[in-house]
């Protein structure tokens, strides 16, 4: 830390020693220009955007969907963190969560590091502390509306971090100012408080922040947050809390003394009272107030064409559900409330496009969620499902967000390459006809695009190859969009007055059905909806909550309807999470399957001496196997091994035995044990005015209790 500024680090240093428990120079990275003394700097509006604007990205928080405040395609250059990579490892897509594994060393308490940090908290802090008497005093120059603008996101900022915080670790130290370097205040400073007040802290900050933010008309668009961004947000932070709380009510997750809840060991917790219907009742409402508001204010969605993309080398028309993803300016798309562009010779690109085409893909699970176009689930008599012989015989007569964005064998990709196409041709990739996906990695004369289930990831695919540059893409990425808003009240509505939904549910609901080429009334899905068949065919873990099965009809179909419309958007497992819809593993031992490769797909892979060129399994190396075998029942869609089995390719992997499981503890992250050791009174760890969360230990390494 420079001598200079010490005064304006708000004991940042000490925050890092003592209460972030970092590393020891985690001071305040965004400070005013050397040559501009404190009382100087934040004298104009554009300053403080310079300053909020920095705490855009960065942010590296544990529990955040990317390294971003508000996680979009990547930091520009060759970053692709992204939260359209938020569903991996979910029963939506490929890929693991180690906190699925039930062994002993893939999900652990840290040593040090994770989410129990303050440096972005205390530079927001820093930043109110200096502006806001400023404000009040009118010594800010520019645009009130501007100056108010700068403010509110701050304010947002702030919450946005309280809610990954919240999200990872539930109660959590309360911080609205600039922390002394005084070791003792900063270790008072660091006793938790209850989740329900930290949602409350958030929602509080939002207020401010709605009250001062404006329609971006002169701070940038929508490139920026704006008002109904930040709506938007509080709808789905009160959404967030409320089910989490209903859902986890009676156990040690939520701040109920009478249920062991860690809390109640601390003396300052002792006159803390808490009652979780009201809580769960105040937050609902919220969500709902704030979600029609935004949902009446954009009525308009981005309309689906009906029109496919790539059905020929020329069949690339003009579908604005699908270009909301790909465009590089939706500025002219109501829906897009807030999104990130990307310039070339700006702010760089990003490698959306280059990640999600290889190696990525949805499951066999989710496939099988997604309705039929006359509105029933594919197992209902007369529904007119193909059948998944080939996949894409999966789009026929489906729901129109698989139809769009799922790319099946093919299927052409750009507008302006014809020579570019989805899936395995039975001679080469330039066959007339292309029926089988590439699922193994070979060479790129074989193949372009790669999905180890099949299902290739589309969502955000540009159609235009001269946005890709270098390995770069400038399409923009959404951030927020109003069509979360239906769904949040949607939700909020059932969980606060059960299958009894309000004229606005149902509106909401039907707008959405509509755009995706569904009956717009809801109760024809309803109707024709067997969870027995849900079960068997989907296996969607949101049919559970608190490890017992739900019983409405009602209720499942909103999560369906979330689950579809939030496709590839990285909502998936924060959803999981507060539906408390994953404890069920703990005794069904789970595998997800990809798509039913050894069928007749099997016969348009390239063939050498009668078999599949490069497909390899039942290897007596079972490292060189890079599909599941077509013997294994034990690992097959309920055991039809024709589908891939994505747990278990080789046997000597750990997830091939020990498939998707669960434990308790996994629902929150541990807090790190340096952090009790430095705020401990001597070696005693129970003296740290830090607890830690439920069913995990102090001591680095150690694995879930439960």
């Amino acid at each position: 830390m420079k001598t200079k500024y010490s005064k304006l680090t708000c004991g940042l240093s000490a925050v890092a020693m003592a209460l972030a428990l970092g590393a020891c120079d985690d001071y305040l990275d965004i400070t005013p220009p050397s040559e501009v003394s404190p009382e100087a700097y934040f004298s104009t509006a554009d300053q403080l955007a310079a300053y909020t604007i920095n705490l855009y990205t960065g942010s590296g928080v544990d529990g955040s969907r990317g390294s971003n405040a508000f996680p979009h395609h990547g930091l520009g250059g060759s970053s692709y963190v992204t939260f359209f990579d938020g569903d991996q490892g979910t029963d939506n897509e490929n890929g693991t969560d180690n906190r699925f594994y039930d062994g002993n060393s893939y999900y652990t308490v840290g040593n040090d590091g994770g989410a129990w940090s303050f440096t972005t908290i205390n530079n927001i802090n820093y930043f109110i502390r200096e502006v806001m008497p400023k404000y009040e005093a009118g010594a800010i120059n520019g645009a009130d509306q501007m100056v108010r603008h700068y403010i509110g996101e701050a304010y947002m900022l702030r919450a946005t971090e309280y809610f990954a915080k919240l999200r990872a670790l539930g109660d959590f130290p309360i911080l609205t100012e600039c922390q002394p370097q005084d070791y003792e205040i900063l270790t008072d400073h660091s006793k938790r408080r209850p989740r329900n007040e930290v949602a409350r802290f958030i929602l509080a900050d939002m207020d401010t922040a709605i009250n001062f933010l404006s329609d971006g008309s002169l701070t940038g668009g929508r490139n920026r947050m704006t008002q109904d961004a930040a709506r938007l947000f509080k709808a789905r932070v009160a959404l967030y809390e409320a089910t989490f709380e209903r859902y986890f009510a009676g156990t040690p997750f939520v701040p109920d003394k009478n249920a062991g809840w860690p809390g109640a060991s601390k003396d300052y917790n002792a006159n803390f009272v808490y009652d979780n219907a009201t809580e769960v009742d105040f937050f609902l409402t919220e969500a709902m107030k704030e979600a029609k508001i935004v949902a009446d204010n954009h009525p308009t969605l981005a309309t689906n064409s009906k029109k496919m993309n790539g059905t020929s080398a020329t069949g690339f028309s003009t579908n604005q559900y699908y270009d909301l993803f790909t465009t590089q300016d939706p500025s002219k798309i109501d829906e897009a409330l807030m999104y990130r562009s990307y310039d070339f010779d700006i702010s760089g690109g990003h490698t959306l496009n280059q990640y999600i085409r290889s190696g990525r893909g949805y499951t066999q699970e989710f496939a099988n969620v997604f309705l039929m176009d006359n509105g029933l689930p594919i197992y209902a008599p007369n529904s007119g499902y193909a059948g998944d012989d080939f996949v894409a015989d999966t789009k026929l007569n489906r729901d129109w967000r698989w139809r769009l964005f799922m790319k099946a064998p093919g299927e052409y990709v750009y507008a302006d390459n014809a020579d570019m196409r989805i899936g395995t041709g039975k001679k080469n990739k330039l066959d007339a006809e292309l029926k089988a996906p590439n699922c193994v990695s070979v060479s790129a004369a074989y193949a372009d695009f790669t999905s180890p289930t099949g299902y290739q990831k589309g969502k955000g695919w540009s159609t235009n190859s001269t946005w890709n540059k270098g390995g770069y893409d400038v399409s923009a990425a959404i951030i927020f969009r109003a069509a979360e808003a239906y769904l949040i009240y949607m939700e909020a509505c059932w969980e606060k007055n059960g299958d009894g939904l309000d004229a606005d549910a149902w509106k909401y609901w039907s707008a959405l059905r509509t755009r995706a080429g569904l009956p717009a009334d809801a109760n024809v899905t309803i109707a024709a909806t067997d969870l027995d068949q849900e079960e068997l065919t989907s296996h969607d873990f949101a049919l559970y909550s608190g490890g017992k099965r739900i019983n409405s009809k009602v209720l499942y179909n909103i999560r369906r309807e979330r689950r579809c419309e939030l496709m590839g958007e990285g909502m998936r497992m924060d959803d999981l999470i507060r539906w408390r819809a994953l404890e069920q593993l703990k005794t069904n031992r789970y595998f997800r399957h990809g798509c039913k490769f050894f069928g007749p797909m099997l016969e348009w892979q390239p063939q050498a001496g009668g078999k599949a060129r490069f497909v390899k399994y039942d290897q007596a190396d079972p490292t060189a196997n890079n599909v599941s075998s077509p013997n294994d029942t034990e690992g097959g869609f309920n055991g039809d091994a024709s589908y891939l089995c994505l747990e278990r390719v080789s046997s000597v992997n750990d997830w091939y035995k020990s498939g998707y499981s669960w434990r308790m503890a996994h629902y929150l992250s541990p807090i790190a044990e340096h952090h009790f050791v430095m705020t401990a009174d001597g070696s005693d760890l129970s003296t740290s005015p830090i607890y830690q969360n439920p069913y995990w230990g102090t001591e680095h390494s150690t694995p879930a209790q439960q």
